[in-house]
């Protein structure tokens, strides 16, 4: 008899490795977080920790939910999303000069672009699979999925919030992508939107999102004002070296010259402390998470679950790429943090959601390959 056999079926068959992970790159968050708190659990660690684990319990629970209910669900539920995207616009709350929540009263907010980051590529996926693989490539597969990544992305862009719109974009474009749309398609409006930078720079963004593109493109250009957060940024990364000053040791943090050190630029507070090496071990931690999605993606056994899956993996990698190339001065900074480990419950809820979408996807693969 297996040692493990006390174990109830459900537990034993859940991804054990990819939860350990997961654990591991969150728990390393809160360490992060105690310490940009000078020592502290108070007042993100603590916070962030029981979200945290409320949030996974969460995603344990969409694990157990069928494939076919997210199939059902993906559009109905989109739906409801794109109105209440209209009512934030409407009646939303106003923090921090953006127009993004929905107040329920009793002290709590909906912010229903997070969960459109999820529900645009079920639905995406679900229009996939509704069609027979060989329309995909006709313009009446093409038009009707990009006013499903369309609508929402103009909503949240209003709002304003360009990390959250482009995440509903490429999310979205990842899933038509997969489904077989032409890839000339993606090269030609890749080339209009490079043509149309400029005059989305000058007219479409507010004040505030032209400058972090301009200071990306001349990061020296005002070291004091806007690039202010990506020189201070670079500076404790490179200060930290291959193993870091230490724990608690940090100096641009815990001496207030990192702004936001402890939500969107939580990775430089992290690579100051840990340096080289704390860097590479969230990198492939995360990798392995998203390698682990990508394998759910390819053992899927219907057009649905493999397309959403592949989405869902992507959603986690942008989240990712995005924040970490924004820190290093790589990328503009359009307030993407860092899942897991930056402050706030909002990307740590959105990714969650996709774990637990590719946990159910997961199971229901593993039920499909046993005799």
């Amino acid at each position: 008899m297996s040692s493990l056999a006390f174990v109830p079926a459900p537990l034993a068959r859940l991804p054990w490795r990819m939860l350990l992970l997961v654990v591991a790159i969150g728990s390393f968050g809160l360490v992060v977080l105690y310490s940009a708190a000078g020592g502290s659990l108070r007042p993100w660690a603590l916070n962030q920790g029981i979200r945290f684990f409320v949030f996974l319990a969460g995603a344990l629970v969409l694990s157990r939910v069928r494939v076919s209910f997210w199939a059902r669900m993906a559009l109905p539920t989109y739906g409801v999303l794109v109105v209440l995207l209209v009512a934030v616009e409407l009646l939303g709350a106003v923090r921090g000069g953006s127009q993004r929540w929905l107040d329920l009263g009793f002290g709590f907010r909906l912010q229903p672009s997070e969960l459109m980051k999820v529900a645009v590529i079920l639905a995406t996926a679900k229009f996939y699979d509704m069609l027979p693989p060989s329309d995909t490539r006709r313009f009446g597969a093409i038009w009707p999925a990009a006013l499903l990544i369309g609508v929402p992305a103009a909503l949240v862009m209003k709002q304003p919030d360009l990390g959250t719109a482009l995440m509903i974009c490429f999310g979205g474009a990842t899933v038509m992508f997969l489904a077989g749309v032409p890839l000339r398609l993606f090269i030609g409006g890749a080339l209009a939107a490079a043509a149309a930078i400029p005059l989305a720079v000058n007219f479409l963004l507010h004040g505030y999102q032209r400058n972090r593109v301009l200071i990306f493109l001349d990061p020296e250009s005002d070291p004091l004002g806007t690039g202010y957060h990506i020189s201070q940024s670079k500076i404790a990364i490179g200060s930290g070296g291959v193993l870091g000053k230490g724990f608690l040791n940090g100096t641009q943090s815990h001496l207030d010259y990192l702004p936001e050190g402890h939500t969107d630029f939580v990775f430089a507070t992290m690579s100051e402390e840990w340096g080289l090496l704390g860097g590479i071990f969230l990198i492939v931690a995360f990798l392995l998470v998203i390698n682990w999605g990508i394998r759910v993606s390819l053992a899927a056994q219907s057009r649905f679950a493999r397309l959403t899956a592949a989405g869902l993996a992507t959603t986690i990698f942008i989240y990712v790429s995005i924040n970490l190339a924004m820190v290093m001065g790589m990328a503009p900074v359009v307030g993407i943090p860092l899942p897991l480990v930056s402050y706030g419950g909002s990307a740590q809820m959105t990714v969650l959601i996709c774990l637990g979408i590719l946990m159910a996807i997961d199971r229901e693969n593993r039920q499909t390959a046993r005799p």
